[in-house]
């Protein structure tokens, strides 16, 4: 089957409705919004017509998730990842932020230290402020040389550690800078993380979708067993297959102790399982990924075009991701003042967003999941002020 993924979808004046989408309205109509992390392409059809068989259903109850979901999820484990999961392992949510404030509800007491690495996905920064938790931070190694990945800095991160640090969120695959982190690099985490008696949170959203041929993602629990009492890992179909406003998100715990206190958290927190979500995830697992596997033919075309575009940019930077549909550009050199990101929507009218969010001001992270149209206009925008 071909799918369609060169045909602009208009999200912003869609005919005969306009439901407002936070990507294409937050910002003046003659904007090209690049920025949060949806993508412009319809989503497989499989969920679409899962999801109007559900809608000609007609009742929209409070919903069970289905034990066909939980197998489901078990065999793209097994397939993709080699990672035997069990039905019972899965505690279904309204998605990954939600997880990781239960989680440090959860796993956590107040005054406890929660500590992350940045540049982050800017949620992550929040969990311990808005949990009553101590915010503690760590920052990756930069890249060695133009176009070299970023690193885990271990010892910074071990330096960033004090006796109340409780738990590490994690980010495998990483947002924003597209790293697939590597075996030797987990094994140090998960070393200290038990030296130091941590719990951690996987966030691993991004993990099919990795645009090297050859590489490969090993999910941080199935490779090291060790930590089975101490990891809590989160999945989502959103990310993967264009399907987040459908709220729908697994924590996937093996260990019955650390499962209990994270579900006995989610209660009256939490609604109830969202059944349109649960009925596009299932089709997602079910029948998605040969839609998936063109999806990444065309984001490696995309990460391309921008690669070579970057080149002609001085004063710019960026590591080609690894995974991810988001690129992490570095804009310190650029000559575009304290905040690049606001310079660049107000002379060239493209939507990035801010790096300070991610914690690391003067860059800025591209989505680059939009069609080719799209976006070859934002990267002629961008190329009026950063060619010079």
């Amino acid at each position: 089957m071909r799918f369609d993924f060169a045909t602009p979808v208009d999200r912003r004046h869609p005919k005969p409705h306009a439901w407002p989408s936070q990507k294409w309205h937050h910002y003046a109509e003659d904007v090209l919004p690049l920025w949060v992390a949806d993508m412009d392409f319809h989503s497989p059809p499989a969920v679409i017509e899962a999801l109007r068989a559900r809608v000609d259903h007609g009742v929209f109850g409070y919903g069970l998730v289905p034990d066909s979901l939980r197998q489901t999820l078990c065999a793209w484990s097994a397939e993709h990842y080699g990672w035997e999961i069990a039905p019972e392992w899965q505690l279904w949510l309204p998605g990954v932020v939600p997880a990781l404030h239960v989680a440090s509800l959860a796993l956590t007491e107040p005054g406890d230290g929660v500590l992350t690495l940045t540049p982050i996905y800017p949620p992550f920064l929040k969990v311990a402020s808005r949990t009553g938790r101590l915010s503690q931070t760590a920052p990756l190694g930069e890249p060695l040389a133009p176009g070299e990945p970023w690193r885990l800095d271990l010892d910074a991160l071990e330096a960033a550690i004090t006796p109340e640090t409780r738990l590490l969120l994690w980010c495998h695959p990483h947002n924003p800078t597209g790293r697939v982190w590597h075996e030797q690099e987990l094994a140090g985490l998960a070393a200290l993380v038990e030296r130091h008696d941590l719990l951690i949170v996987s966030d691993e959203l991004h993990c099919d979708l990795l645009l090297d041929a050859k590489a490969r993602h090993r999910p941080l629990a199935a490779l090291f067993p060790e930590l089975v009492k101490r990891v809590v890992t989160l999945w989502a179909p959103s990310k993967t297959f264009n399907l987040a406003g459908l709220t729908c998100a697994c924590a996937v715990i093996e260990d019955p102790e650390l499962r209990r206190r994270f579900a006995a958290q989610c209660r009256g927190l939490q609604p109830d399982a969202n059944v349109m979500g649960l009925t596009a995830a299932e089709a997602a697992y079910a029948h998605g990924d040969s839609w998936r596997r063109a999806l990444l033919e065309v984001l490696g075309e995309h990460r391309a075009r921008l690669v070579a575009q970057v080149a002609n940019w001085p004063g710019v930077a960026m590591t080609p991701p690894a995974s991810t549909y988001l690129a992490w550009l570095d804009l310190r050199q650029a000559g575009l003042g304290d905040n690049p990101q606001q310079a660049l929507l107000e002379r060239a009218r493209v939507a990035l967003s801010d790096g300070a969010a991610f914690g690391w001001p003067g860059f800025a992270r591209l989505n680059f999941g939009t069609t080719a149209v799209q976006l070859d206009e934002a990267l002629r925008r961008l190329d009026t002020v950063l060619g010079r």
